[in-house]
């Protein structure tokens, strides 16, 4: 272990060098067990005579901190030490931007505090998570081993921003087939999963002052990202047809829309409103973008052209993602943008981490080729399929006049609102449920204004089948015991 010693300033250096290694122990930066330098070795290091590092070893070994073995070395003892008082670092003069200063909590992946943190809820039905279990883990650690040989490994510099060659001819020829979306290889570059391709799209094109549209309800993390780079965002309603393309502000020159399957509340945006936001961005030169996020996994109705497929005149780019598909922790997305953007989107993936991880990228395209991709959607829709429909079946039998569930047709989860006179309020039987094991997403903090109708957002990707009913059980005992109140 190289550990760092200063022996900067005036004073006893044996006393410093005693005080460094004591401070390393106790703050747990030098573990139990672990093997300190030769004191020859030290002294080299930091320049001074074998002794003076002898004599604050010998002062560490006295106190017990550290204990020698004849012939092996010296080594911090093995039960762990604790600072009395832990130390505060200093809290420092800088601050950040006043948008930064407060960071809200993302309302459907992280928890509201302490005590929610380490809480694992029984009955999980928290939005945009996919069932691991589903993954062909297997699989998958063979193809990424065959892309980590070294001859396959070598490289005599960095690689492309725009992402591994084989991959974006892969994600291609897939979004070609599963989505109708127009594209080459040349078309897509890789990302970091949709959220970088959000933040690649608004360092391009966003200025300060200038004004962003979106959803409402809608993705809580890209509203916010397009404030955190200067962006004026206004939300635009949406009811049965999707984005109210008449509410859409005259001087937005980005609107950001989730058509395939909207966000939170799950309802497509009819052919009518697709070709009336293509009209309305050609007239005034606006971008829009489409995030197709989890549409792949579709249970039924006959799914909609995407706007990209749509797009004459190179307004739209397309947003992917394979958190939802495959797992959110390898960090794989990408985006399809017109060729007037091309360049600059690759300067900016340049700048921001140079290029993506090349095994990893290697090995998806591998599996989208091979057609194991296409299998596991096949299979994970007919689980989720079977996951919605007893929900469904769940929320007519026991919910009735206490939640509404709008229609849908695709995705990881599905929106309910409360029905009138349902009782309650969704922060108290959130909070009710949860006491009884249950987790479940609230409406609310998707709408930037407020919501016009209270509801819940169930998923039902994390949650197992058999789970499901006595989960919804224990939500309409809440229900019933609220009302009881």
């Amino acid at each position: 272990m190289d550990v760092h010693v200063s022996i900067a300033g005036r004073g006893d250096r044996s006393a410093r060098i005693y005080r460094q290694l004591l401070d390393a122990v106790l703050d747990g930066r030098l573990r139990p067990g672990e093997r300190l330098p030769s004191t020859r070795e030290l002294a080299l290091r930091i320049g001074v005579s074998r002794n003076t590092v002898a004599l604050a070893y010998e002062r560490l070994t006295a106190e017990g901190v550290v204990t020698g073995r004849v012939g092996s070395g010296t080594f911090v003892r093995a039960e762990p030490l604790r600072r009395p008082r832990p130390r505060n670092a200093p809290e420092g003069g800088v601050r950040p931007r006043e948008l930064w200063r407060s960071p809200p909590v993302v309302p459907h992946d992280e928890p509201d505090g302490p005590d929610e943190a380490a809480w694992t809820p029984v009955y999980d039905f928290r939005a945009g998570f996919p069932d691991t279990r589903l993954f062909p883990f297997e699989t998958w650690r063979g193809l990424l081993t065959r892309e980590l040989r070294p001859a396959l490994t070598r490289s005599p510099g960095y690689g492309d921003p725009a992402g591994h060659a084989h991959l974006r001819e892969a994600i291609a020829r897939h979004v070609g087939i599963s989505r109708s979306v127009r594209a080459s290889a040349a078309d897509v570059l890789v990302t970091q999963g949709a959220q970088q391709a959000l933040d690649l799209i608004g360092r391009v094109l966003i200025e300060p002052g200038c004004e962003v549209a979106v959803e409402d309800p809608g993705y809580p993390p890209a509203r916010r990202l397009f404030r955190s780079l200067g962006a004026r965002v206004t939300g635009v309603p949406v009811d049965a047809e999707g984005l109210d393309v008449s509410a859409l502000p005259d001087s937005a020159r980005l609107v950001y829309v989730t058509p395939s399957h909207q966000f939170p509340l799950g309802t497509a945006m009819s052919l009518g409103r697709r070709t009336a936001l293509l009209d309305w961005a050609g007239r005034r030169g606006a971008v829009v973008i489409e995030d197709d996020y989890d549409s792949e996994f579709r249970f039924g109705g006959r799914p909609l052209e995407p706007l990209q497929s749509l797009d004459r005149d190179g307004h739209v780019v397309y947003v992917g993602s394979f958190s939802k598909t495959l797992l959110p922790m390898l960090r794989l997305g990408f985006l399809i943008a017109p060729a007037s953007l091309r360049p600059a989107l690759r300067t900016a993936k340049r700048l921001t981490d140079w290029h993506g991880e090349t095994p990893t990228q290697a090995a998806l395209a591998r599996f989208i080729d091979e057609g194991l991709l296409a299998r596991h959607v096949r299979r994970a829709t007919r689980e989720y399929a079977a996951r919605r429909e007893r929900i469904l079946s769940t929320l007519g039998r026991d919910f009735s006049g206490l939640l509404e569930p709008v229609p849908s047709a695709a995705g990881l989860h599905l929106c309910a609102h409360l029905a009138p006179g349902a009782g309650t309020g969704t922060d108290r039987l959130r909070s009710r449920a949860a006491r009884a094991g249950v987790a479940v997403d609230d409406l609310a903090p998707y709408h930037d204004a407020g919501p016009a109708r209270p509801g819940l957002v169930i998923g039902y990707g994390s949650i197992p089948a058999e789970r499901i009913t006595p989960g919804l059980e224990r939500l309409a005992e809440s229900f019933r015991a609220l009302r009881g109140e």
